[in-house]
């Protein structure tokens, strides 16, 4: 059966994912429905006058996302399980959208004293003292693009001396927003306009700008257990009352969502900090119908989507919402470096005025320079050709980790390893746990860190969580991954109270 889609050599978005997208609409609009069939590859790459590998590659996206699925010598067919969620989700795009705070509420009385703030440290203090740190958050410091970016800024400063002597839009510079509008459609299937978009200073300011927007005293927090301090500490400063979630091996346990009203929700659904895992389709759709049942509002952190590894990444829960209840952060700090301090905040069309009255009151808006010369390297493409070189320096980063681990540790038990910057690896039985490795390593020159110690929050006491390290990869050289775990398995054979099958193979991997 022919679909009446149409691809276009000359539009920004890959021939790829301009097949997905389409057919992913027709599904979500209910104009395929449940069990129907769809043409071969052979037959779709001939009608539309594409190679089959590209159509091939599209149905896999759709086939891992669960839209469709293929019977051996059968043919290919428009899910079933799925489908009713989908529709429900998605409504066709006309379901009504929610109330929403119009008007920029009065924030809740100040405290007598703010002494009782917690923070999270982004910084090492140990830094200077260590051969090798697996610090969390770092990108890698020798791969900022510094000659083009050299460029971009002469030539701001040569066309435009009156925008460094002017109050610029509080919401951002317009260029970078439609920059960041025409990224986010075909990387993370995110269609939105560019007036939807608030430039902030790194995803912390973005939370203050929503926590400002919807919290007051207290407001239902539901949040991922174990989760992101930096976001956890910024909303439970408005007043916000946490409800903790646990995460399992698809991320955010929905079936456990509590039943609270005018909630906000914050999740890490691309990469579950510190976790690691990815929130599958299903969750994501419940995830969504929970929202729109419980008037919620869901805060979408997708903090390093930017870097993945294996398979596609799933599109986005902002991507999927057809009821306005997500709203999108996004942050340079990880793919380009925290020092420029840019992120951004893709809002619901109600929210988009009192965000920007707030963000004028917050600080009148970010640098011009930085912004000016981030919207041009995204528009002439070198952006794009900048993600593209740290996917590959960060994935041979990543297995030079696994290698090392599991040449002086043996079959090794890790999370999180299909994206990102870190991963999380599950410490062997026989040796100490997390904090304790943490300290002894620290002697010995090597930064390893615990879950609380690597800006992870937990609500309650989770035991497992005792027997995780995170590992940061992205800041350091396979040579100094592979120096940092073999010093840290010495540090670790010296220590008298594990197994002796733990001490067998330590004492196998570690002796010249």
């Amino acid at each position: 059966m022919p679909l009446p889609i149409a691809v276009s050599e000359t539009a920004k978005s890959t021939l790829q994912n301009q097949v997905f997208e389409q057919i992913r609409l027709m599904i979500v609009k209910g104009q395929l429905k449940a069990g129907d069939p769809l043409p071969g590859t052979r037959e779709l790459s001939m009608q539309m006058g594409i190679s089959r590998n590209t159509a091939l590659l599209a149905y896999e996206r759709l086939i891992s996302e669960g839209y469709i699925y293929t019977k051996p010598q059968v043919g290919t067919f428009v899910s079933e399980m799925l489908y009713e969620k989908v529709v429900s989700a998605s409504a066709n795009g006309d379901v009504e959208t929610p109330a929403a705070n119009g008007t920029v509420s009065d924030p809740p009385p100040p405290a007598r004293s703010r002494q009782f703030l917690q923070t999270h440290s982004l910084r090492n203090p140990h830094t200077d003292r260590l051969t090798a740190d697996f610090w969390i958050g770092r990108p890698d410091p020798a791969s900022f693009p510094v000659k083009v970016w050299s460029r971009h800024i002469w030539r701001q400063l040569q066309r435009s001396h009156a925008s460094l002597t002017e109050y610029n839009d509080p919401q951002g510079l317009e260029k970078l927003r439609v920059a960041i509008s025409d990224h986010l459609g075909p990387a993370r299937g995110i269609v939105v306009d560019a007036d939807q978009i608030v430039i902030v200073s790194g995803c912390q300011d973005g939370f203050n700008l929503i926590a400002r927007l919807l919290v007051e005293t207290g407001t239902p927090l539901v949040i991922e257990n174990p989760c992101y301090q930096g976001a956890a500490y910024v909303f439970e400063s408005f007043g916000a009352v946490p409800h903790p979630v646990p995460v399992d091996e698809c991320g955010l346990d929905v079936s456990q969502l509590p039943d609270v009203s005018r909630a906000v929700a914050y999740l890490t659904p691309s990469h579950q900090y510190p976790m690691g895992a990815t929130l599958s389709l299903p969750r994501r759709l419940e995830l969504l119908a929970w929202a729109d049942t419980c008037d919620a509002y869901i805060v979408e952190d997708d903090y390093d989507s930017d870097f993945r590894f294996n398979g596609a990444p799933l599109t986005a829960v902002k991507g999927l919402d057809r009821s306005d209840r997500v709203i999108y952060t996004g942050t340079f700090s990880k793919c380009m470096g925290p020092g420029l301090r840019l992120g951004y905040v893709v809002l619901p069309k109600t929210l988009v005025e009192p965000a920007r009255r707030l963000k004028a009151l917050m600080n009148n808006g970010q640098s011009w320079l930085e912004q000016s010369v981030m919207a041009d390297f995204m528009l002439d493409g070198g952006f794009r050709r900048h993600l593209r070189r740290m996917r590959r320096t960060y994935l041979a980063r990543r297995d030079a980790l696994l290698a090392a681990l599991e040449t002086n540790f043996g079959k090794c038990h890790v999370r999180g390893a299909d994206a990102g910057m870190h991963l999380i690896w599950r410490i062997p039985p026989g040796f100490p746990e997390a904090e304790e490795i943490e300290k002894r390593a620290l002697r010995d020159g090597v930064g390893v860190y615990a879950m609380s110690t690597g800006a992870a929050r937990q609500f309650g006491s989770l035991e497992e969580s005792r027997r995780y390290l995170v590992l940061g990869y992205a800041a350091m050289t396979p040579k100094q991954i592979d120096n940092g775990i073999s010093r840290l398995a010495k540090t670790l054979s010296r220590e008298p109270c594990r197994s002796a099958a733990a001490e067998t193979g330590v004492q196998q991997r570690t002796s010249p």
